[in-house]
């Protein structure tokens, strides 16, 4: 997971990086299409095309569809904002998606977590400063893609009981592939040198394996070990940023970041017991035994 998360922020910081000289949708391009090819070797793995049936075709598009144009707009966003503001606001992700589980499934939320929900919002604003740059800084950028994050684990949630996850990441990859092919009559292709063009590869290697290492961990630990570091991710954007384009975050949005934070955590904790106890109530009540 420590490695997975590593990857995850290097890949963002590349992003950045490539952001000042290419396209959004050259940079989505390599993001997918480099990863489409380990998806197409483990497909080949589990035995052919036909793990990629599923009854659920609407669902599928309209999860891919959210999902890039949420990597589209953080993508762009990235090329705009410093590095740790960024990624903070791109956590704001659960909080929209708790908050859309009780509109959208009509979930019951506590008082407890809408006050966390609250919170996380009021350090939003404090990264986020409202204003009429607020698309010159690119934070409205991200907070759209972390909508739409929120939007799209809905309906993952919803996919993942019924389809394997391999063929989910494969119709949301290779939506991705196509959409960004359109996207070049928009804002066209720059030929890049060979450093650039390492680096373009290098974001979709980074993303598709650091995906599959977070994948892994999933498997042999709990949930409520391994999702709490990747908050990490603020803290080593902050450190390659530094490093890199000597950013620092001001006093007003260290205290925002860490707000979403702690209410990041706060929220997954309460989902996490709120799990346990539905689990607690589906167990069986132990029978007595009969005297013999």
């Amino acid at each position: 997971m420590m490695l997975s998360i590593l990857l995850f922020s290097l890949m963002d910081a590349t992003v950045k990086w490539l952001g000042a000289s290419y396209p959004t949708t050259q940079i989505m391009f390599f993001r997918c299409a480099v990863a489409l090819l380990p998806v197409l070797v483990i497909i080949w793995m589990r035995g052919g095309f036909g793990i990629l049936r599923t009854q659920q075709k609407a669902l599928h598009l309209l999860r891919s569809l959210m999902g890039i144009s949420a990597m589209g707009l953080a993508f762009y966003a990235f090329s705009l904002m410093p590095l740790a503001e960024a990624v903070s606001l791109l956590h704001t992700a659960p909080l929209f998606m708790t908050a859309l589980s009780v509109l959208l499934l009509r979930e019951s939320v506590g008082i407890r977590r809408w006050s966390a929900i609250l919170v996380g919002f009021a350090g939003m604003l404090l990264v986020v400063r409202p204003g009429s740059s607020m698309l010159e800084s690119g934070s409205l950028f991200m907070l759209g893609a972390a909508f739409l994050i929120g939007c799209t684990t809905i309906v993952i949630r919803h996919l993942s009981k019924i389809d394997d996850p391999v063929c989910i990441t494969f119709y949301f990859t290779l939506t991705g592939v196509i959409a960004s092919l359109s996207g070049w009559f928009l804002q066209g292709w720059t030929p890049p040198p060979a450093p650039d063009l390492a680096l373009l590869m290098m974001v979709g290697l980074l993303g598709g394996l650091a995906q599959y290492l977070m994948t892994l961990s999933y498997q042999h630990l709990a949930l409520g070990i391994v999702s709490p570091l990747k908050y990490l991710t603020i803290v080593f954007g902050g450190i390659i940023a530094y490093l890199v384009w000597g950013e620092i975050p001001d006093l007003q949005s260290l205290c925002g970041i860490a707000l979403i934070i702690a209410t990041g955590l706060y929220t997954l904790h309460r989902e996490l017991l709120r799990g346990a106890r539905s689990a607690a109530a589906l167990e069986p009540i132990p029978q007595p035994r009969a005297k013999p």
